[in-house]
């Protein structure tokens, strides 16, 4: 299943779902979808990757562990940031809701079903 394609069904298995996007440990886009505009979209996706990035080297730092998602939350949204490899990443942006748990789920699965397509 392409990388559209599973993205897609992320965002439409999420309530409340504005956007994903797949992007390379540069953060630069490999796909993406969803509402909202594509160029906020990819803006976001870089940013957390920045994000996750400086996480990730904590995590090393503090020992042998694996970063494996992180949740950010703001007054109106939240957003997800899973690695999926270690040079590529997924974001998933929601409105603040009450579906973190659905999104985490589901951005779960997403997860293993992009891993099995870039591994």
């Amino acid at each position: 299943m392409p990388f559209k394609n599973l993205l897609n069904s992320l965002v439409e298995r999420v309530p409340g779902a504005q956007g994903a996007i797949l992007a390379d440990w540069e953060g630069e886009a490999v796909e993406q979808v969803g509402i909202m505009d594509d160029y906020d979209l990819k803006v976001i996706g870089a940013h957390k990757g920045v994000i996750l990035h400086n996480m990730c080297e904590v995590v090393d730092r503090l020992g042998n562990d694996e970063l494996k998602e992180i949740v950010v939350t703001t007054k109106q949204a939240q957003t997800l940031i899973l690695p999926v490899t270690r040079d590529y990443y997924l974001v998933l942006t929601l409105d603040r809701s009450d579906m973190l748990g659905r999104a985490l789920l589901e951005s779960r699965r997403c997860i293993q079903a992009l891993y099995r397509e870039i591994a």
